[in-house]
């Protein structure tokens, strides 16, 4: 089959978007003048930027076309009665940087964050003697702990051994004697 002047042929759509609201008569938001975290220009078709009357993040329409504007959209929640639209509905939109202008800004937004974030936490000043047990404790071995224990092991001995004789004197009158043996609950039979 022969195409003829006759057949109908389709005609080549203009590629832009159609609202019935016109551009917001406010002057245009130019890409520059925001903060380059409040543009999300990662994939160019799906541009996003963070609307300046109500914080909230809105597709950019009409990437391809002339003219780009902000979608229309609300300043309340989802699912509320009373939808009011946002004054920066329709807002014109100047892409007056590239993308790869918009990423070298991101990343030096970025760096100057970081830099002004501490990155080491810093311990807390202590004694000079707490200095010495800490620096102690961190040279000690498992063999030195053992040598450590082994050499109180006697005074330790000794105290008990102070602990367990009975002071010299006069024994008390009144009240119950003192037990000298250990007292041990029996456990019962099985």
């Amino acid at each position: 089959m022969t195409i003829t002047s006759a057949m109908p042929t389709a005609k080549e759509r203009p590629r832009r978007t159609r609202t019935k609201r016109k551009p917001s008569n406010r002057p245009a938001l130019k890409l520059s003048q925001l903060l380059p975290s409040h543009i999300d220009l990662r994939e160019p078709l799906k541009a996003v930027l963070v609307c300046e009357d109500c914080k909230t993040w809105c597709p950019i329409t009409g990437v391809q076309s002339k003219v780009q504007k902000l979608v229309p959209h609300h300043t309340g929640k989802a699912g509320v009665a009373d939808a009011v639209h946002c004054r920066g509905s329709n807002r014109r939109v100047e892409f007056d940087m590239t993308i790869p202008e918009w990423r070298q800004a991101l990343a030096d937004a970025h760096k100057e964050t970081s830099s002004r974030r501490p990155t080491a936490v810093l311990p807390k000043a202590f004694s000079r003697q707490t200095g010495q047990t800490l620096r102690a404790r961190a040279e000690r071995t498992p063999a030195g702990r053992v040598a450590d224990w082994n050499a109180v092991l006697p005074r330790v001995a000794d105290v008990d051994g102070d602990r367990s004789r009975m002071p010299a004197g006069d024994v008390p009158l009144d009240g119950p004697t003192v037990p000298l043996t250990t007292l041990r609950p029996e456990r019962p039979p099985r």
